[in-house]
């Protein structure tokens, strides 16, 4: 018995099953038009596969129940058999204890699998949980036989059952409570909490056996009981209050009072009847069920959000003719997701919900004896069968294999893909089914878009749909085609787009002159522009432009033919058909949009032909993206042959260059002064002064400007730009034409050069005075410049002029003269007096002296000091010859290097040979040679270089404050010397 769920190949073949659904073969092997290979390298396991349990019962097996694992079986009189199907070899066995002739009638197990009611024949119930031994009756239940029981599944625990309802054979329907606690309360010990009668169900107007009973929840605490009878199915509808679930469902029966109970009755009666439920999800609500009665079976699907009824979609299959209720009267079912399995006492028939028919059937052998029950086991999803002497189990795999085909066979597509997502083989015999009938039936539109799934060949659906004329179903079965296609795919890419694009054309063409279709029209183009602008088909687009151009073309269709050419970006294209078509504004318009510079400098020259104004504020508002240089060949062409309007927008386009944007180009400049000199000439001394009076300062050309000002007459700017240009005379001879005060202007402009200044101021004084003749003039412009004298403009006079007139500048001048002389006086005598200290201090100087001692040391190589020439200086720094030279040397200019190089040479050359130092030592003061000078001039001359100062306290040192300490091209040997 340790072995009793043992899995093992069982001892009898399996009977072939009746599928009845298409299978693909091994036969099937290759290339359908498709495209998919379809090929089963391998028998496929059957959906019911049936397995024997290697199990001998030592007695008959009376009743069986299992679920959530937990098997439990009535073996012979008195004996109950417990098995944990996770614990397979740890049977329990457990004694009824019965002393009478009772017999289990039948075995009730909850979902949780741990309470077990057991029914006996003498009306007495026991109750048994699943961890403990011992068996206890249920007192309250005596006397009434139980045919049913519906679980609590919703607030049902291991130690507690919650509310239940009990159906007896007579009709009775008992709420009860059950808790495995021991001593449950102070008063009561039993299991059974309470047991009262709630309901009683009739036929014929007879109390009829309670077969089954069901309780579940639906939406806002709606609560629905499912009860049958023999041939009746009734239902109970009612809400349970929050919170109030555990005080039990009498109250939905009391709400069904009022009215008669909803229920369905079916005339033929077999005895007794069999309700079977599927639920896809533990602790959830069933979804489907099936009604096993005389008539047949009736299946159907439950609705929780209909008011009135929960069934829906019902269906009675009836039995089929070798079913006789004699002989063979169906015993037991069970429902699955697709089949409901039917028990006879011989075989079972498995019958599929969606059309009804008989898919599988396995016939048991005799030596078993009769079939008496089957169960489902909601949790494992096990079917299990027994008779008197075996136990047998069926798996259920991959029920849902075939359905898709059963759905499509009924014309349910939709459901049918639901069930072949995951086998693209199948999902494409679906889709080719469900494009061939709604072509049948004419739905051109839905064939389409289905066929574009398939894999079917793209030239016969083409040509299937050209047959029939359907150009609008062409169309959707290329634009569903094109979506699927890979990027990588592009040759497929372009012949679509490109169909496409000829279809939308050619409906496009028909519906243009049609006034009445004209909405269709307007869709139909949207439609087309949309298809245009897919971001998908963008680079499809952008590779075939020009064959898409010369499709447009050749359908006349311009306004498609821009739309096109803006998404493409080839604006240069739009704004050129809006110019021929002289839709200026529009082509500004798209120009201004999309700011594209190059297009600007293109099409700006006919633009500003037509609207000035416009394209000037369109330059303006690109600012700086513009380069102004580039658009002036626009503004020279059009401001020469062009009305006053062209040429004003061009002065405002420049001006905004040079005043707002700071252009500084100097052709953009060159070219405003020349619009100012021949249309405004008011504003042009104004921009001069603006633009600056150094030649660094300015942006335009000084001799062009010069020139341009000369020839359009403006004196006054010509004088600005010879200023600018340091022309002083020039200034001022031009000046002179236009205004002595201008001249003046000029004349003061030289400071440093004060013989120019006073040049200048005589050319004024000449033409005051022979121009203009005017001696009061001329006497103003002796005192305007203080460099001119009453003696350098006299000869300007003519003889006739009176002395009166310069009376008053000659006193004037004399007075300058004597107060001149005076000061001169004074500096003499200042030079005189410090001309004697400076003799006195050389005189001083000469018996100055200083003190060596024989212990000093040269301050830069810290020797004894007297064993070498050296120099003493008035700081008391004490050095030797070589040492000072050696110090002062670096700080030498390379001109004072050079020159003491060269009286080192002299000094060297003067040196006496070894054989004439017999010759007397007053001869080293004679001149070597004529032009020579003496040996002590050279060492005068070489002292003054390197001793004119002191090295530690003189200039050389504060000069030398900011060079570093190491030599920056001697830094690297140095700093490898300290590594």
């Amino acid at each position: 018995m340790a072995s009793i769920l043992d899995e093992y190949e069982d001892s009898q073949s399996i009977r072939h099953s009746m599928q009845k659904t298409t299978r693909l073969s091994a036969s099937n092997i290759g290339i359908t038009h498709s495209g998919f290979v379809n090929a089963r390298l391998e028998e496929e396991k059957p959906i019911f596969n049936k397995q024997r349990i290697d199990f001998s019962p030592p007695e008959k097996i009376n009743h069986f129940a299992v679920c959530n694992n937990q098997l439990c079986m009535s073996l012979g009189k008195d004996t109950l058999l417990r098995i944990d199907l996770g614990k397979p070899d740890q049977p329990n066995q457990v004694e009824l204890g019965r002393k009478d002739e009772a017999k289990v009638h039948k075995l009730f197990l909850d979902p949780t699998g741990a309470h077990l009611v057991i029914s006996l024949t003498s009306s007495e119930c026991l109750y048994l949980n699943r961890n403990t031994q011992k068996v206890r009756s249920l007192s309250r239940w005596k006397g009434h036989l139980i045919e049913s029981i519906a679980w609590n599944k919703l607030l049902g625990t291991e130690t507690n059952t919650g509310p239940i309802l009990a159906g007896t054979t007579q009709g009775l329907i008992f709420e009860a409570e059950i808790s495995a606690s021991e001593g449950a309360s102070l008063f009561n010990t039993n299991p059974d909490q309470y047991f009262r009668q709630v309901h009683m169900l009739e036929e014929d107007g007879k109390p009829a056996p309670v077969c089954c009973l069901e309780i579940d929840r639906g939406f806002e605490s709606k609560y629905f009981i499912i009860a049958t009878t023999r041939k009746r199915l009734f239902q109970f509808v009612g809400k349970v209050a929050e919170g109030a679930e555990q005080q039990g469902f009498s109250s939905i029966f009391s709400q069904n009072q009022d009215h008669f109970p909803s229920f369905q009755e079916f005339p033929v009666s077999m005895g007794y009847s069999e309700i079977a439920f599927y639920t896809p999800k533990l602790r959830t609500s069933p979804k489907s069920f099936a009604w096993m009665m005389g008539n047949g079976v009736l299946y159907g699907n439950l609705d929780y959000g209909r008011p009135d009824s929960l069934l829906s979609d019902v269906e009675v299959w009836e039995y089929t003719p070798d079913i006789d209720f004699k002989f063979n009267k169906p015993i037991s079912i069970v429902l699955t997701q697709f089949h409901f399995l039917l028990l006879l006492p011989d075989r079972v028939k498995a019958v599929c919900t969606l059309n009804g028919q008989v898919v599988y059937e396995d016939v048991f052998p005799d030596k078993f004896g009769p079939l008496k029950r089957m169960i489902k086991d909601p949790v494992g999803s096990l079917v299990w069968i027994y008779t008197e002497k075996a136990v047998f189990r069926y798996h259920i795999q991959r029920e849902a294999r075939d359905v898709w085909q059963m759905y499509m066979s009924m014309n349910k597509f939709d459901r049918a893909k639901e069930y072949c997502r995951d086998r693209p083989e199948c999902m494409d015999i679906v889709l080719a089914k469900e494009a061939e009938h709604c072509f049948q039936n004419k739905k051109y539109l839905e064939s389409a878009k289905c066929y574009a799934l398939t894999q079917n060949y793209f030239e016969e659906i083409a040509l299937k749909f050209i047959e029939a004329k359907q150009e609008e179903a062409l169309k959707e079965f290329l634009i569903k085609k094109l979506s699927i296609l890979k990027s990588s795919e592009k040759t497929q890419i372009t012949l679509l787009v490109t169909w496409l694009t000829e279809l939308y054309l050619n409906r496009l063409g028909i519906l243009e002159g049609d006034e009445l279709k004209r909405v269709t029209f307007l869709e139909a183009r949207e439609e087309f522009r949309k298809f245009l602008s897919s971001p998908k088909n963008k680079e499809c687009l952008y590779n075939n432009r020009t064959t898409i151009y010369d499709l447009l073309a050749s359908h006349g269709n311009v306004d498609d033919m821009v739309y096109f050419s803006v998404i493409m970006q080839d604006y240069e294209r739009v704004v050129s058909h809006y110019c021929q078509h002289d839709d200026y504004e529009a082509a500004l318009d798209v120009l201004s949009k999309h700011a594209d510079e190059k297009l600007f400098y293109k099409f700006s020259p006919v633009l500003m032909q037509h609207i000035p104004k416009k394209v000037v504020d369109a330059w303006i508002k690109m600012g700086k993206k513009l380069d102004a240089k580039q658009l002036i060949p626009a503004l020279v062409n059009y401001s020469q042959i062009g009305s006053t309007e062209q040429i004003n927008e061009t002065i405002r386009y420049m001006e905004f260059c040079v005043y707002e944007v700071t252009v500084t180009e100097e052709a953009i400049h060159n070219y405003l002064l020349s619009l100012y000199a021949k249309y405004k000439p008011e504003c042009l001394l104004w921009y001069l002064e603006q633009a600056g009076t150094h030649s660094s300062e300015i942006h335009y050309d000084l001799k062009y400007a010069l020139r341009l000002f000369a020839e359009h007459g403006h004196r006054q700017a010509c004088v600005h730009v010879y200023k600018i240009m340091e022309l002083y005379e020039e200034a001022v001879d031009l000046a002179l034409q236009v205004d002595v005060d201008l001249a003046k202007s000029c004349a003061d402009l030289p400071e440093d050069d004060e013989e120019l200044r006073k040049k200048l101021w005589l050319k004024i004084a000449r033409h005051v005075v022979q121009e203009e003749k005017d001696v009061k003039k001329a006497m103003n412009c002796l005192s305007s410049c203080n460099l001119l004298k009453i003696e350098d403009i006299l000869p300007f006079f003519p003889d006739f002029v009176t002395i009166d007139h310069f009376k008053e500048a000659i006193c004037n001048s004399l007075e300058e003269y004597n107060k001149h002389i005076e000061e001169l006086k004074q500096e003499m005598e200042e030079a005189t007096e410090s001309a004697k200290r400076i003799r006195e201090d050389i005189q001083e100087m000469r018996n100055k002296y200083g003190v060596v001692e024989s212990q000093e040391k040269c301050a830069a190589c810290d020797f004894p000091l007297l064993n070498r020439p050296f120099y003493l200086f008035l700081c008391s720094h004490m050095f030797h010859y070589d040492c000072l030279l050696q110090e002062v040397n670096p700080h030498l200019s390379t001109y004072k290097l050079t020159k003491l190089e060269e009286l080192q040479k002299k000094l060297l050359a003067t040196s006496q040979p070894t054989k004439a130092r017999h010759r007397q030592k007053e001869e080293d003061t004679i001149s070597l040679g004529k032009g020579q000078p003496s040996r002590e001039q050279i060492k005068s001359d070489i002292d003054d270089i390197i001793a004119a100062e002191c090295v530690y306290c003189g200039e050389l040192m504060i000069k030398s404050i900011d060079k570093p300490f190491i030599d920056p091209q001697k830094y690297e040997d140095e700093k490898s010397s300290w590594l």
